[in-house]
């Protein structure tokens, strides 16, 4: 990061007129249909005759629609969002190709998010006010915050969500972000849970503001009465409209609690250690989903790889298989096996009783410096079965601290 700037995006709220949002709105909906025609292309070009589409050949055919009878609308609105929502769907095709997600899916009217990117050649920036191609009057935007000293957008992303309210992101190079002083605090190790959001290896807990579960009465009550609403009919998307705004108020909380925590973190730690959890996977639990999704374990994780990053810090990311509640962080036994009810435990060894979290947090941030220690990741090594699935029972054994004998350098990135 030294001597090279960081590019960051800043979002504001703005206000448009009825003829903007008119325009932005049907540009919504020419980027939504582009996205889509241009998806179906390359999905029957692969799935009938094995050819692979590219950028190029979308784009080509973009400007074949805007010809056809049906489809002269494409002409009517700014053409670098068209051509943007093509460099989205190839982005979203290399991530399916080196196994980062699954296969693109088509953008639905009611339930894909509405937005817009603009290039430089399609917007102007002039004394701090922002003008879009096909607009006359610049946006109202509510500046909450000051943009960097000399800032100059380079991509522009206007945006509506479900509540109706519109955004602007203005991507700019940040000059004041750049590494930190080191810390006081060398490292920490953080073990999330439910009950409270994250355990520190010093032993504070971070509660968990559950702020789905304060507002579910009210969330509930708002769904009962869109159920009881006339499909189609306009007093069912009013109550929709209620639904959207519990759910973006509890969004809204969420996000702005991480922030603060990630940024408390990454300001008084040197290194972080987390676990890579298979949060997808943990999601399928019927019993634990909703309360997960509270959490937000990803987006936690999400900010923090990005503010150390940009602050300078190292996040050190565990293997999820690595027994870090099973193990004692006093003498080094590992239970067989340690039900997710069981909060707090004796070891067998040396008769130390941890708690669960707090335990699990030591663990992780002993791993963690053994990770620096040898420039890499700790994966756990499994022996596959004949179907070819790892296996993963493990029996109960003493370890040393420090002792990776089950466990190999490499694998997991170190940012």
């Amino acid at each position: 990061m030294k001597g090279k700037r960081v590019r960051r995006a800043f979002k504001f709220r703005f206000y448009p007129t009825d003829a903007q949002a008119a325009e932005l709105s049907r540009t919504f909906g020419c980027v939504r249909k582009v996205y889509n025609l241009a998806l179906q292309a390359r999905t029957e070009a692969w799935s009938q005759r094995c050819e692979r589409v590219n950028y190029v050949q979308t784009s080509a055919m973009l400007t074949n629609w805007k010809k056809a009878e049906g489809l002269a609308y494409l002409s009517e609105v700014s053409s670098v969002p068209l051509q943007q929502a093509l460099r989205h769907l190839q982005g979203a095709f290399v991530n399916f190709w080196e196994g980062r997600a699954k296969y693109p899916r088509f953008k639905s009217r009611k339930k894909s998010r509405a937005t817009a990117e603009y290039t430089r050649s399609a917007f102007r920036w002039r004394d701090g006010r922002l003008t879009l191609a096909k607009l006359s009057e610049p946006l109202r935007i509510v500046w909450s915050r000051a943009l960097p000293p000399g800032a100059e957008p380079s991509t522009v992303t206007v945006s509506r969500d479900g509540v109706g309210r519109w955004f602007v992101s203005l991507l700019v190079e940040d000059p004041e972000v750049r590494p930190l002083p080191p810390a006081d605090s060398p490292a920490v190790a953080l073990d999330v849970g439910l009950t409270t959001l994250a355990t520190l290896s010093t032993g504070e807990k971070i509660a968990n503001p559950k702020y789905e579960r304060r507002d579910r009465k009210r969330l509930a009550r708002a769904q009962r009465k869109l159920a009881r609403k006339q499909s189609g009919s306009r007093n069912r998307q009013k109550a929709q409209l209620k639904v959207a705004r519990v759910h973006a108020k509890i969004s809204d909380r969420r996000r702005d609690y991480l922030h603060k925590l990630t940024t408390r973190l990454v300001r008084e730690n040197q290194m972080i250690v987390i676990e890579d959890l298979n949060v997808r996977g943990m999601l399928k639990n019927r019993s634990l989903a909703r309360a997960i999704s509270d959490a937000s374990w990803s987006e936690l994780r999400a900010m923090l790889g990005y503010k150390c990053h940009w602050y300078g810090r190292r996040l050190v990311v565990i293997n999820q298989w690595y027994p870090s509640s099973k193990t004692c962080s006093n003498c080094g036994y590992v239970l067989a096996k340690l039900s997710l009810g069981v909060r707090h435990w004796t070891c067998p060894g040396c008769g130390t009783t941890h708690d669960r979290d707090e335990n699990g947090a030591k663990n992780l941030l002993a791993a963690g410096l053994a990770v620096t220690a040898c420039g890499a990741g700790a994966r756990p090594r499994r022996e596959r079965s004949r179907t070819g699935r790892p296996a993963l029972k493990q029996e109960a054994k003493r370890v040393t601290a420090g002792d990776f004998s089950d466990y190999r350098c490499g694998g997991i990135g170190v940012n």
